[in-house]
């Protein structure tokens, strides 16, 4: 499997990332199905956001609700680890629901990306060019 995201999506990821470096930042990745096209920064609403991530519940519910009505679908969702790895930690492997989504994980200038399947497994990212 290879995921397709647009140049100015990833650009965005580290944006977020990089404006708030106390913090992990999170947010969805909107597409449609084939190519990430948006990332949808959320609040993190975790009880320690320096350590952990949680979406905003309403953000999250606010996405399904705009998908069944024919918006962007979900697919997966991205967050930072400011003073660790761009890998999963133990914390996300445990959250990380058999679903497909895509994770997209950011630590200083890397971003690397993650299939949930029952864990994270890395996946192939062909970052493209959107007009």
């Amino acid at each position: 499997m290879v995921v397709r995201i647009s140049r100015a999506v990833v650009a965005n990821i580290r944006q977020a990332a990089h404006a708030s470096p106390g913090v992990e930042v999170c947010g969805l990745l909107l597409g449609d199905g084939v190519t990430i096209q948006k990332a949808q920064a959320c609040r993190n609403v975790a009880a320690d956001p320096a350590r952990y991530f949680e979406i905003d519940p309403a953000a999250l519910i606010a996405a399904h609700k705009a998908e069944r009505a024919g918006g962007p679908k979900i697919m997966g969702c991205y967050h930072s680890h400011p003073s660790g790895r761009a890998e999963p930690s133990a914390t996300d492997v445990a959250m990380a629901a058999d679903n497909g989504w895509i994770w997209a994980i950011v630590a200083a200038t890397e971003i690397n990306w993650f299939i949930a399947n029952g864990r994270l497994s890395p996946v192939a990212v062909d970052i493209i060019s959107l007009a």
